[in-house]
């Protein structure tokens, strides 16, 4: 176990900073726990928030890697001042939420998987997919909280087949492609080190993950603060209506009305996606299909 204080950047809001990456879990004192595996081995934090900084106690052999990368993880690095978007709603959004702090994880491998399992299913299936995954192939993490699992190790989830995923309400697409994204994972991670075209190209060449997934891996995995959401079923119509008060939009529209804020697209879309706007529903939800049905 370790312990180490964090000064942070002013103003700084731990619960929207994690909050941005999908990762974190708060306690009812507030304190945040992430769990993490690196290449020095599995770590766990708990990090509480105080006047004077981040209190920040780790477990595992991991411990000196996370602590090195936590800085980077929560933001330290984002120049905030540098957004001056244009008047409007995504101004002010920026105005109420300074202590957003863009990071990025460092960690190809959890955040492909998790994208994987979001690709083409409603947002409740991915999570209870995503929560069965670690349930069943996942490690518990180091630390005093027996209930906090790791993620499983792309080296666990390259030997599974269909039929080990397929219970778990996985079906063989997503299941192909998980398998192969672990199979290929320290391949993929070397993308991280890579200029973002580059990145994106490494990201894509692997077959089932399209502009939507390498999108997400660049900006929460790899930083890249322009990352926008292609593909996605919702975003285009949410930045339409918040922006041009239009109720539908494709991608090109979408990008159209972000432009503005290059090279911190990613800011605007977080901003958006985090204001509560939606855009208005049409119709009756079509109920879910089956796995069988797929």
């Amino acid at each position: 176990m370790a312990t180490q204080t964090l000064t942070t950047p002013q103003p700084f809001d731990l619960r929207a900073t994690l909050g941005s990456l999908g990762i974190g879990e708060f306690d009812r004192r507030g304190t945040a726990w992430i769990a993490v595996r690196g290449e020095s081995g599995e770590a766990t934090a708990s990090i509480g928030m105080d006047h004077s900084g981040l209190e920040v106690t780790t477990w595992g052999q991991g411990s000196e890697e996370l602590l090195e990368r936590l800085p980077r993880l929560l933001g330290f690095d984002d120049d905030v001042a540098a957004f001056d978007p244009p008047p409007g709603l995504v101004r002010d959004l920026h105005r109420r939420q300074r202590g957003l702090r863009l990071g990025s994880t460092g960690a190809v491998w959890d955040v492909l998987a998790a994208t994987v399992l979001g690709q083409k299913v409603t947002t409740k299936e991915a999570k209870a997919g995503y929560r069965r995954l670690v349930a069943r192939y996942g490690t518990e993490a180091p630390g005093p909280r027996a209930d906090l699992r790791l993620p499983p190790a792309p080296s666990r989830v390259a030997e599974l087949r269909y039929e080990d995923l397929h219970p778990l309400g996985i079906e063989r697409r997503r299941a192909v492609t998980l398998v192969e994204c672990a199979r290929r994972a320290r391949r993929l991670e070397e993308a991280l080190g890579m200029p973002p075209d580059d990145a994106r190209r490494r990201l894509r060449s692997l077959r089932g993950v399209g502009p939507w997934t390498a999108e997400a891996v660049m900006g929460t995995a790899y930083g890249d603060r322009d990352a926008v959401l292609v593909g996605d079923f919702h975003l285009p119509n949410l930045v339409a209506w918040a922006l041009a008060g239009e109720a539908r939009a494709e991608d090109t529209r979408m990008l159209e009305l972000l432009e503005p804020y290059r090279p911190y697209r990613r800011r605007a879309q977080v901003l958006l996606k985090r204001s509560g706007i939606h855009a208005p529903r049409f119709g009756p939800k079509a109920a879910l299909r089956s796995i069988e049905q797929i």
